[in-house]
């Protein structure tokens, strides 16, 4: 498919610069991907679409302070986005520094006590890079010196908190799983007295989960692998309640992402490792029944992926009165449920 068909235009002014307060008031459009039916809520009030016995699947990875801006040596800023690690002091990056060479030193701080060195230009185009100090030294000073690392369309500084999931526990991700912004303390109690269960997963979220598909054809485009988690017993306890009827619904395409992995003939298993699946049309969903998710940006892996679940034109459609109706988008926009 050509990936024009999966792009669409939005108003600057519907991308949310900062999360609704408090954060499950944001709005929920409701899509039924069989008929197509659109309706309308507050994310409150999703316990009205779940049933007794029925599961919420979502990603716990943390976000890091991966966002390091500081100064050349030679002078003038320099920001870096860490992207994987490598051996010891050393990490994968993407960075704005023009004119980028080997050997170019980078100093964060004031009297810069975090220290990096460029040592190669990679294949893909990112950097590897040299930090010092290294190993514990090294965490303390990017939980000093580092930020969050919001994406580019959030035009204001955000504290890593505020870009964050309420129940974020692994550290690792280099973005937020988002679709989990919208819960609160408040609304998972009242999920869990109607009956609703909730299990954890873990997708580290790296470059995979939002590199833009650059390709002309989605077909074309390579997943990128991310460090995926999903512990034995959780995997049971899921296999027990789809066996039971109760729905599987993933918050997040990350968690769906990291379920589908693993997924056979209706069952899932125990992983630990790396996962570059990409969902796009044609393929057929093991185990998830629903999903819980942002508006996605054009041309994105994430905007397939659920097109593949609800179709393409429904969610075409849905996008429309979403902008119509004025629904924010992205990471801290609004949520869409897809049953």
């Amino acid at each position: 498919m050509k990936t024009q068909e999966f792009n669409y235009h939005l108003p600057t002014e519907l991308i949310a610069q900062k999360p609704f307060r408090p954060r499950d008031n944001s709005r929920l459009l409701i899509l039924e991907k069989k008929t197509g039916k659109i309706r309308h809520d507050h994310f409150f009030n999703l316990g009205k679409y779940l049933k007794k016995g029925d599961v919420l699947v979502l990603n716990n990875s943390r976000v890091f302070p991966a966002r390091l801006i500081g100064n050349k040596l030679t002078g003038g800023k320099a920001e870096i986005l860490l992207v994987k690690k490598k051996k010891m002091g050393q990490w994968e990056v993407l960075t704005n520094i023009k004119k980028a060479k080997k050997n170019l030193e980078i100093g964060f701080g004031k009297k810069r006590k975090l220290k990096a060195n460029l040592i190669k230009k990679l294949n893909n185009g990112n950097w590897l890079i040299q930090f010092n100090p290294r190993g514990k030294n090294f965490r303390k000073a990017i939980q000093r010196f580092g930020q969050a690392p919001t994406p580019p369309y959030i035009k204001r500084i955000s504290n890593l908190e505020e870009y964050q999931t309420i129940y974020a526990k692994k550290n690792g991700s280099i973005a937020a799983p988002t679709a989990g912004f919208h819960f609160t303390k408040k609304l998972i109690k009242k999920l869990k007295n109607q009956g609703i269960k909730f299990k954890f997963i873990t997708l580290h979220v790296g470059l995979g989960t939002f590199l833009p598909i650059k390709t002309e054809r989605i077909e074309k485009h390579q997943m990128l692998a991310e460090k995926a988690i999903i512990i034995g017993r959780t995997a049971t306890e899921l296999n027990k309640i789809k066996n039971k009827g109760g729905k599987i619904i993933a918050v997040g395409t990350t968690s769906v992402r990291t379920l589908e992995t693993v997924a056979s003939s209706g069952k899932i298993k125990k992983f630990v490792g790396q996962t570059n699946i990409y969902i796009k049309p044609g393929y057929k969903f093991e185990f998830i029944d629903g999903l819980i998710t942002n508006f996605h940006l054009p041309k994105s892996t994430n905007l397939v992926l659920v097109s593949t679940l609800a179709g393409r034109k429904k969610i075409k459609k849905a996008y429309k009165e979403a902008i119509k109706r004025k629904y924010r988008f992205y990471s801290f926009g609004d949520a869409m449920l897809i049953i």
